[in-house]
Formats: structure tokens, sequence, C-alpha cells
């Protein structure tokens, strides 16, 4: 382990980790009694807020045609303190973690109350759960061994078939250690490991190239990823993708019926849904699904939940960014649209409760209502029954990218890997296909769920208001009818 942290934090707490981390290892420059003393009179008179301490290490490691092209290995740290009153925020931040900084930040967001004075919050309800283990992922590994499965895998998939003509993979990982102080002497800290790996690969055939990929993640120890049945398999589904793509002929287009698989694929019901159904959108009355609770939004047996307690999942926390331990929040039961995931401003402004899904980017940002992993729950019909019932339309396995429009809910997603159903059988792959609509006109078109809900691998980063956070989608094989597919044939 090459952090400066490593001899001390292994075996300990959260807390006690982080306390060496912030304010008694041997380059602290603030104590805890000193950042609790400014943090009590910085939000003295506000409805909220917390400082917010991070220290985060990042690795990332990538090879191309044979060569690794960069090895990076990166430090940060700093704190942001917000004061909430009303609906204002001030925010401050900083790289410097020291009595100094953390006063000028008080100053700074103490300008919020301009005279005023709130009622202050209740804080985050404490918790004992850990969701994934608090040690650095690369623990046990050393650099040399991480740049050689690089290797290792380039070597395996070239011998896999002559037909690959380039390799490309990467290794990354991540240790982040936070702590949250707030006004009345609440203290919490969390530390989270984050794992991820990328395999991809181009095939040629007289004269066609086409690629594959396959990634996968979550947090966890990294050995895990470098387990030779684990990154083997990447690879080999890496080339399938792209042999399928290789055989793929132009999509048709037009209305049509639409199986979506297992997986990935809820990356749809992320993007064109999830967004829709975060408190801050709704407070503001700028979803298509404000002023819609207790009302039907999708076909009967759809039920989408965010969930931030599976265990070692890319989406999930202990607590959120906020403190506020993370939760199960069901937001759509049986078509009917029941609540929306929250902050701790949006559920006060709002009148209910915090869900565990303040989350940001980095102690730079301001937390905001975000997903964590959400997913719709299985059906009980099988994808055979599906495809049998579909006279024409399109089998899309899997995703790649798309736009959302969160307001209106309207998308358009690109089909990375899909494949043409022609009188209830599957007949031929497919390229170039596009699925547009709008989220809510989709989620009532679901006809038929499937009993295979599965999470995605461990692949997906969510973007909001510039900010990317780690996220998990899922959903199981789903049958949708009359969508509009875009074709190139």
């Amino acid at each position: 382990m090459s952090s400066r942290f490593a001899a001390d934090r292994a075996p300990l707490s959260a807390l006690a980790a982080t306390e060496t981390v912030f304010f008694s290892g041997a380059q602290a420059r603030l104590t805890r009694d000193e950042a609790a003393t400014l943090v009590r009179e910085s939000l003295e008179g506000t409805d909220d807020g917390e400082l917010f301490l991070e220290y985060r290490e990042s690795e990332s490691l990538t090879l191309d045609e044979g060569v690794i092209r960069s090895a990076n290995f990166d430090t940060s740290s700093g704190f942001g303190l917000r004061a909430v009153l009303g609906t204002e925020t001030g925010f401050a931040h900083s790289d410097d973690i020291s009595r100094p900084a953390l006063r000028r930040a008080g100053d700074a967001v103490g300008q919020v109350r301009q005279g005023r004075s709130g009622t202050l919050a209740a804080p985050p309800a404490a918790t004992n759960r850990r969701l994934y283990a608090e040690n650095d992922p690369r623990e046990g590994t050393d650099f040399a061994r991480r740049a050689a499965l690089l290797s290792e895998i380039d070597a395996y998939a070239r011998a896999l078939d002559p037909r690959i003509v380039q390799v490309s993979a990467s290794l990354s990982s991540e240790w982040q250690a936070v702590r949250i102080l707030r006004r009345e002497g609440e203290d919490v800290a969390d530390l989270r490991p984050l794992v991820r790996l990328n395999i991809s690969v181009v095939v040629e055939q007289d004269g066609r190239r086409e690629s594959g990929g396959r990634g996968l993640g979550g947090r966890y120890d990294v050995r895990r990823l470098m387990e030779a049945e684990t990154w083997k398999a990447a690879a080999d589904e890496a080339l399938r993708r792209a042999l399928v793509s290789l055989d793929a002929a132009p999509a048709p287009a037009g209305e049509m019926d639409v199986v979506l698989g297992p997986g990935w694929p809820g990356i749809l019901l992320h993007e064109a849904v999830g967004h829709g159904l975060e408190g801050d959108f709704n407070r503001k009355g700028t979803s298509c699904f404000a002023e819609m609770l207790g009302q039907r939004v999708a076909a009967p047996g759809v039920t989408v939940i965010d969930d931030g307690t599976l265990p070692e999942a890319r989406g999930s926390l202990t607590i959120d960014d906020e403190g506020t331990p993370s939760g199960r929040t069901v937001m759509i039961e049986d078509g009917i649209l029941r609540g929306f995931i929250q902050d701790r401003l949006n559920a006060r402004l709002t009148g209910v409760a915090p869900t565990g899904n303040g989350r940001r980017q980095s102690y730079a940002h301001a937390p905001m209502p975000r997903m964590t992993n959400t997913l719709m729950l299985g059906g009980d019909v099988t994808t055979e029954e599906m495809i049998r019932s579909t006279r024409r339309g399109i089998y899309a396995v899997d995703f790649g990218g798309g736009q959302v429009d969160i307001t209106s809910g309207k998308f358009v997603f690109a089909m990375s890997e899909a494949y043409l159903i022609e009188d209830g059988k599957v007949t031929r792959p497919v390229k170039g296909a596009t699925l547009i609509g709008s989220g809510a006109e989709a989620m009532r078109r679901i006809s038929m769920i499937g009993a295979d809900m599965e999470l995605d691998p461990g692949i997906g980063t969510c973007g909001k208001a510039g900010q990317g956070v780690p996220v998990g989608v899922g959903q199981p094989t789903l049958k949708l009818s009359g969508l509009t597919v875009g074709g190139t044939g």
C-alpha cells in the first residue's frame, strides 16, 4: 500500500481511521475540537449544514497495443462547509484542511443568514451497518502485479481469435475517506473502496472492423478482479460482443415491440425515469412526475426502487454525503408513484424524511439528490414467452450512450447489441438501432416483466449539474409494446 495512512488505518473503524487522516496524523493542521468549534460557530442560526472532510486516493492503469500507456496515482484532500437557511445555501471549500482556511470558509457561508435565524433540523440517524470492507482495495497486491495483469489480459485475448487486431484494458481503484461534522456535535465517518476493470477488443474480417467491450467492478477488493476466472470471462464476453457486431446487419426503423434484456439496459430506467424522481426537480416542479404522487405513472406490475443498501454494489453507500444512512426507497409501486429520493434540504422543504440520497462528487461540491442503485423488480414471465409473443420487434441486449431531457423525460438511446425478432423468433443481429420515446410513456408500455432481475456489472457513472458519482442500475427482461425504433436499414 502506498498511502501515508496505510500502517494505521486498515484494522481501524471509520471514525478511528479518519481521526488519523484528518486530525491527529503527522501532517494534520486541524484538531477535531477546533473543527467542532468552528462548525458550531459557522452554522449558528441556520436550518442545516455540515463540514464534509474528504481524503481520496486513486490509481489507474491503462494498456493499449500491448503497452502500458498510462499509470496514474493521485491523492486529494479538502473540506466543504455548507450552511442552509430556508431555500438558500452558502457553500465554501478548500484543499487546505486547516483552522485558518475553515475560519475563512465559516465567514463566507455565514453570509447566508443576513440577520435571519432558522430552526435547526434534526440530525441523521446513526447506523452501525457496513456494506463494504473499509480497507484500501489494493491491499494485498503490489503495483507490479496489477500492471502485469493487464499484460496477461492482452495475451489471453489475442490468443482467443485471430481476427482480434487490438486489445485495450484498464484497471482502476479508489479509496475514499469521509468525515462529516454537524453543528450540535454529531460526527460520522465512512471508508469507501471502489474498483473497476474494463476490457475491449477490435476484430477485423474482410476489411470490416467492429469492437466489443466488457466492464465490471464494485465496492470490493481489487483481488477479486484479478482472479483468472473473472477477467478471462470478461475478455471472452468482449470478444463475443465484437463478433456479434461483425455479423450485424443495418437495423430497421419504425414502430415495433421491444424486448429489453436484464441488467445494464436498466440505464434507460435510470436516465429516462430515475432523474425525474429526484426530489429537487419535483420540489421545483420541473419534473414530468411533479404533482403526480398517488397517480398511475407506469403499467401494472412495475415497481421501481432506489436501493443504496446492496452490499458491495457500485452505487451503495453506508452513509450518504450528508451523513444519512442510505436506504431502500420505493418510488413506483405496481405502477403507482409513491415517493421521491431526497437529500436533507429538499426533504425538509417538502415535509418528508430524507432517504439517504444526498450525494456529491467531492469536497468541492455541494450535495444534491442523486440515485444510488436504481432498479425495477422482477415479475414472472420468461424471456422465451416475450420473444414468442412478438411478431416483429427488436431484442435489445445491451445499450451504449444516450440523451435524455429530464423535464420532459424524452430520450434517445443507442443499442450496442440488438437482434431482430421475426414471427416469435430471434433471427439476426442488427446494428445502428436507437430507441426513441419518453420515460413516462415507455413505463406505461411495459406489457411483460421477467423473473430474471439483474444488477449491472458495476460500471455506471451518473452525471448531474456537472457532478459525476458512481451508480448501479438493474432490471429484469422487459417487453414494451409499440416503441419507436430508429435504424440505419
